[in-house]
């Protein structure tokens, strides 16, 4: 897994997927690359999570937005390929995205990878 870029004030892709009064969305693109010899089979929203500058953190949301292809749901990746999308995030105006956190196996992994977040 792989960050490559932090959208932080995404753009909503229709009027039907908007944040609610005072939040925006966040997508963080990712690239998941599978380097080992069975298929990875899971669903990356499960095991992520956002983290704010004040400790506070937040799960996936289902806002759709223009600056990327949803990884929302199942993705399947054979052994040396590779798949691109976005985990989209509602966070309030006033913070600031501060970590990424992932775990494999629907979270339960018992090692988590984590990046600091730059904005783009």
């Amino acid at each position: 897994m792989t960050v490559a870029k932090v959208f932080d004030r995404a753009t909503p892709a229709n009027e039907f997927s908007k944040p609610e009064a005072g939040n925006r969305f966040v997508a963080i693109e990712l690239r998941l690359e599978n380097k080992g010899r069975a298929v990875y089979d899971d669903s990356p929203s499960n095991g992520a999570k956002l983290i704010d500058d004040q400790g506070q953190q937040y799960r996936p949301t289902f806002g759709d937005v223009r600056e990327g292809v949803d990884f929302r749901g199942s993705v399947s990746v054979a052994s040396g390929d590779m798949r691109k999308g976005v985990l989209v995030f509602e966070l309030p105006v006033n913070v600031k995205p501060a970590k990424f956190q992932f775990a494999l196996n629907s979270g339960f992994a018992d090692q988590k990878g984590e990046w600091v977040l730059t904005r783009s």
